[in-house]
């Protein structure tokens, strides 16, 4: 499977939190310190501002993701559509592009085993359209991620089911290596809460190293996580950009993630090789940081 052209504000290294999707999201402070009335970090007691992870969320900033279809047939394709409306209640017509798209619409199974990254064509009147297959009976999240025309990038979140007898699977082990069409990927580096991490993911076919990667979306490689459990979204672009003179084209692409929390979280690695997008995806266990080690702040500024 699947994602996402370049962004204005991206820089090498950057580090995507919850929260802030495709380069840019909110300033709610910073993790353990409050911001004071003037913009500084204050030393009260008073309770930090928390951080609303992206996708669990209807509604935010005046914006909202209203489904127009609710319920899909298992196994049938459905013209699945929907609208995101602004402050003002009415349909948003005018987007930023993003990673060659105005729009990106990711569908994943409650459990964490099915994961599509699609694309959908917007109508002049702000409806949204995209051909949707639901493999199984069951519960779906769908996450809109977008910039509205001189706004902020947000991610917004709704149910989706299909109907049937449904018997939710358990979320696949912890593994550092993922199988798809012939080609295995491999996973180094921890997820530390708090902190930056850098993953690292090798492809290769056969046994041999891919060097070859083909750009998709502007990018060797996207990146998904979602928190087991809640669903909390993720979209974490890579270091480097093809084409900028010193990113390979393979067998290695570079994340840089932080996670605000302890526990599972479900990976999903979008890459194209000889024309085909394929989806590599991870269950990946947070670790704790070496002992000693001061909490790092999560800084909200991109």
């Amino acid at each position: 499977m699947n994602t996402p052209a370049k962004l204005g504000s991206y820089v090498l290294g950057l580090a995507v939190l919850f929260g802030a999707t495709f380069g840019a999201g909110k300033a709610v402070g910073v993790v353990g310190s409050p911001p004071s009335p003037g913009g500084h970090a204050t030393h009260e007691s008073a309770p930090a501002a928390q951080v609303v992870p992206a996708g669990l969320q209807v509604s935010d900033d005046g914006y909202t993701l209203v489904p127009v279809t609710t319920a899909v047939e298992p196994g049938k394709q459905t013209d699945f559509r929907f609208s995101v409306t602004g402050p003002d209640g009415r349909p948003v017509t005018a987007y930023q592009v993003e990673h060659e798209k105005k729009l990106h619409f990711i569908v994943v199974s409650r459990d964490l085993t099915s994961f599509q990254h699609l694309h959908p064509q917007m109508g002049s009147d702000g409806l949204w359209s995209i051909p949707l297959t639901l493999p199984e009976a069951g519960a779906y999240r769908v996450f809109a991620d977008f910039r509205p025309e001189g706004g902020t990038g947000l991610t917004l979140g709704a149910d989706v089911y299909a109907g049937g007898g449904f018997r939710p699977k358990p979320l696949p082990a912890v593994s550092r290596t993922a199988e798809v069409d012939g080609y295995t990927v491999t996973l180094d580096g921890d997820l530390v809460p708090g902190r930056t991490s850098k993953l690292t993911l090798k492809v290769s076919k056969d046994g041999r190293p891919v060097t070859d990667l083909q750009p998709y979306l502007a990018a060797y490689g996207h990146l998904v996580a979602l928190r087991n459990g809640d669903l909390a979204y993720l979209h974490v672009h890579p270091d480097g950009e093809p084409g900028d003179g010193k990113t390979p084209s393979g067998p290695e692409i570079t994340f840089y993630a932080e996670v605000p929390s302890g526990g599972d979280y479900r990976l999903f690695l979008d890459f194209q090789h000889g024309g085909t997008v394929r989806t590599a995806a991870f269950t990946a266990r947070t670790v704790q940081a070496p002992s000693g080690e001061a909490p790092a702040e999560v800084d909200h500024g991109h």
